[in-house]
């Protein structure tokens, strides 16, 4: 069988994660604009690794919305050294990843570092699955983020595959 490329695993886009310095404002300021409303997240992360080492004192805020078909997660960095947390001290608020659902994500972060992308964050979601970004500075700066979901959140109406 032949083996998947990067291509094939960046089909299913999922949504854009936006850096913030302050959640509840950003929220509010999304909100005037129209979009919204957001939800929360309702993806627990396990067994955290960051930058190759396990991350207990990691914490980000985050919330999520849809804008037609286009996902928007808003993330706020609270605690811990983490890529959103760099991100937010060297390059202040913005765009930070692009994220696509993959069925399998321990075959997809294997496709990717093959290819000479880095991990820098990755963890087990709860009840199935997990996510892996990827350094993608080389080519671009907009990390990305390949996501198995848990089955428990297809329906979800912030975070379900169903609902894109």
């Amino acid at each position: 069988m032949k083996k998947k490329g990067i291509g094939e695993l960046l089909t299913r886009f999922h949504h854009m994660g936006v850096i913030v310095k302050n959640l509840d404002e950003a929220v509010e300021y999304y909100q005037a604009l129209g979009i919204g409303p957001f939800g929360p997240s309702n993806l627990v992360h396990l067994d955290r690794i960051v930058y190759g080492k396990p991350a207990t004192d990691v914490k980000n805020l985050v919330k999520a919305t849809k804008l037609g078909p286009i996902g928007i997660e808003l993330i706020q960095p609270v605690s811990g050294v983490s890529p959103p947390s760099k991100f937010l001290e060297s390059r202040g608020e913005g765009i930070y990843h692009l994220a696509f659902v993959v069925d399998d994500i321990n075959e997809a972060t294997s496709i990717m570092t093959e290819a000479g992308f880095k991990v820098i964050y990755s963890s087990k979601n709860e009840g199935g699955g997990g996510m892996a970004f990827f350094d993608t500075d080389k080519v671009g700066g907009i990390i990305i983020e390949l996501e198995e979901l848990p089955p428990h959140l297809s329906e979800d109406p912030y975070w379900g595959i169903k609902s894109w």
